[in-house]
């Protein structure tokens, strides 16, 4: 079953809602907050829908200009990401790095990537190897 979109609906949103760029802290806060009722709401309708993708763009432009990721995603991190993610260990990932120190240097920041380790990283967690190389 498809729900119809009704303009005069969304209107009165718009209305409410009043979306606009997002300049200020306080007014991203304040996108923040529409959005957040709107991710608790059990089901949206179409309208609903459409104003939470609205607000996630502007918050998204916001999040770019004033909260910049500059270098935070580094192979190393990464690698870390998933490790927590797939809940490993430095010893579940032994037979990608051959060792437990070249394991332990990687996994500790004090070497680099390699590219053959990253084919393996990649085959193991089913993503391109590009993901660990600078």
């Amino acid at each position: 079953m498809t729900l119809t979109f009704n303009h005069e609906v969304y209107a009165n949103l718009l209305t409410s809602a009043l979306p606009q760029a997002i300049k200020t802290t306080s007014e991203y806060e304040r996108a923040l907050s529409i959005i957040e009722d709107l991710m608790y709401k059990k089901s949206l309708t179409p309208e609903e829908d459409q104003i939470y993708d609205l607000f996630i763009v502007l918050i998204e432009k916001f999040e770019a200009e004033n909260y910049p990721l500059q270098n935070l995603s580094t192979p190393h991190s990464r690698l870390l990401h998933l490790m927590e993610a797939n809940n490993l260990k430095q010893t579940d990932l032994l037979d990608v790095f051959g060792s437990s120190g070249i394991a332990s240097e990687v996994i500790n920041g004090k070497r680099e990537i390699s590219k053959t380790h990253a084919k393996k990283l990649g085959e193991r967690f089913n993503i391109p190897a590009s993901v660990f190389l600078a």
